[in-house]
């Protein structure tokens, strides 16, 4: 009973706050209002640690969005979750994510924004491990070891910082544009951007966070953990247009994007295929904030968070009822035997493809223009035009397994719509999926952005997708022959459809450097010089002198002339 309590009230409340802070950053957007809430908690040597909170458009509205987003998972969540025996520690991990994320959106100081960061690499962790077992516990490690870096980035730009009189942010631009001694500060606040946002070489731990529950990873890889580097650099975005940042951070996400898209061809897990196009998307974000677009960015990880939630939870119900199997090439023909979520994971799969009038296209489209129209740089331009070809290309493979090849998965089979508690949640984010990017579009950009470029690069996005869809589509086609064909190529699809080998060295560089040398720090130091000098030697120093306290207080009189004795010889040497 307290369980369906607990999830009817945080899912009510989760989707009344929505509705408000959505409304609200609406008012703030139309009058340019934003409120700053500061709380002074100590004053130390002229420095205040505050703990702040800032309340503009731009923060209202990510915050509704995530909160409207976990709604739908905590709805979902209801049904997928149901027979599991530990749904209460669920429900509370997901509204402990949902609220450290809260506390990261609304942040605009170092300090403050420390507790939404750490709290999201907590419960990530939790969430990631929640199935217990070796698998889960190995993704649990490189996702938790893989952020700690990020962590460790933002706890030394907070001790450079101490140097400006504050952790405010939002207030010392100037400063990092201006003095040449603070681009270390900027330094360590795209690397924090990068390993949240699974950029190059921090990719390996987004594919294998999708050991976690399927509302999970809805959750995660639409609005909240992966989304958090990307924000947190929409707000240095000032600083970074004038860093010399901008050049690395493009090309680094440039590769991501590319590598990414590659990698999701030749994957058979349909999560790890949604994952890793969501990997792409951060790169595409990633670069238009290098390239000084930061609102298109902001606006392209909105659409992107509601398509993105329905398209897991379309793979949530299709797993749910192919016997929780998650390899592509056991499904098919579901078109015929599940309608509607086929229907809403084509909507959300086209979204994503940028097709014309639904919510990607509105945010993929410009910003592919705007790149076009901006100081790229050839391999930055063929990066970008291989990168919308290959996440159609995927889409068409996911098309054909999914959807037109012959069922597989067994003689006796039960797979129908009936689930209305994980249909309606999937309705409502296909509303967003079609709708969000034009009322979106008309609200953030009143003024459109002049665009000027050929015909070809006008229809370059348009060819390239259409080729990618065919391409995908037809190589899958081939079935068998494909399958020969790509064993003369064994070693380049491994290398491929492994990230390039980037999971293979997060791994390696962990287990061969940090784990033994903490072995060997263990050996040395908590089993030797640390036992010597501490617990166990001051044990036998204590117990000597001990002994020695116990023989005087024998009151033996032999040992009282001895020591009379070897006074007696002391003062007659001194004297």
């Amino acid at each position: 009973m307290w369980a369906v309590m607990l999830h009817l009230s945080s899912m009510i409340f989760l989707f009344t706050l929505s509705i408000g802070s959505i409304f609200v950053s609406l008012v703030f957007l139309m009058s340019n209002f934003m409120i700053f809430v500061e709380w002074e908690i100590i004053n130390l040597n002229s420095v205040s640690i505050v703990m702040t909170l800032i309340l503009d458009w731009m923060s209202l509205m990510f915050l509704g969005f995530v909160s409207f987003i976990s709604s739908m998972v905590l709805f979902y969540s209801g049904d997928y979750m149901k027979m599991d025996k530990n749904f209460n520690r669920f429900m509370y991990l997901v509204l402990a994510f949902v609220l450290s994320m809260s506390f990261l959106i609304m942040s605009p100081n170092l300090i403050s924004i420390l507790l939404g960061w750490d709290g999201l690499g907590l419960t990530s962790y939790a969430l990631v491990i929640y199935y217990q077992n070796e698998k889960c516990s190995n993704a649990g490690m490189l996702t938790a070891l893989s952020n700690r870096i990020g962590d460790v980035a933002i706890l030394l730009s907070i001790s450079l910082m101490f140097s400006f009189g504050g952790w405010n942010f939002i207030f010392w631009m100037s400063l990092f544009t201006e003095n040449e001694s603070y681009k270390i500060i900027m330094f360590l606040i795209v690397l924090a951007g990068m390993t949240k946002s699974a950029q190059i070489p921090f990719s390996a731990w987004l594919p294998a966070a999708m050991a976690a529950p399927t509302p999970v990873s809805a959750l995660v890889h639409s609005s909240t953990l992966v989304t958090a580097g990307v924000y947190l650099l929409i707000r240095f975005s000032v600083a970074i247009e004038s860093s010399n940042m901008r050049l690395v951070l493009f090309l680094i996400s440039c590769v991501t994007m590319f590598m990414a898209g590659l990698g999701a061809n030749f994957e058979y897990d349909l999560k790890k295929i949604i994952a890793l196009s969501t990997l792409s998307q951060l790169g595409v974000m990633m670069s238009i904030i290098a390239l000084g677009f930061s609102e298109l960015a902001f606006f392209h990880l909105l659409t992107h968070a509601l398509f993105k939630a329905l398209l897991f939870m379309c793979a949530g119900v299709i797993i749910h009822n192919m016997k929780d199997y998650q390899d592509i090439r056991s499904m098919g023909s579901l078109a015929k035997q599940m309608p509607l979520s086929s229907m809403l994971m084509m909507l959300a799969n086209l979204s994503l493809c940028g097709t014309p009038f639904l919510a990607g296209f509105y945010s993929k489209d410009m910003i592919l223009e705007i790149s076009f129209m901006g100081p790229v740089s050839m391999v930055g331009l063929f990066m970008y035009v291989l990168s919308t070809g290959l996440t159609v290309c995927y889409t068409g493979r996911l098309v054909y397994y999914l959807m037109s090849s012959v069922f597989s998965v067994g003689s006796f089979h039960k797979i129908s719509d009936e689930s209305y508690i994980m249909n309606n949640p999937m309705m409502m984010l296909s509303l967003g999926a079609v709708m969000s990017g034009a009322v979106m579009s008309w609200l953030i950009f009143p003024f459109p952005y002049m665009i000027c470029l050929s015909a070809l690069f006008k229809f370059m996005a348009l060819i390239v997708s259409a080729s990618g869809g065919m391409l995908g589509y037809l190589m899958n086609l081939l079935g068998e022959v494909n399958l020969l064909k790509s064993l003369n190529f064994y070693k380049q699809v491994v290398f491929y459809g492994s990230m390039w080998f980037m999971p293979l060295l997060s791994s390696w560089w962990m287990s061969s450097m940090v784990l033994k040398f903490a072995k060997k720090y263990q050996k040395v130091g908590d089993y030797g010089w640390y036992e010597f000098y501490g617990g166990q030697g001051t044990f036998k120093w204590m117990l000597n002198k001990s002994s020695f306290v116990q023989i005087l207080q024998d009151n033996s009189f032999k040992v009282y002339m001895l020591m009379f004795l070897v006074w007696v010889v002391s003062f007659m040497i001194l004297v």
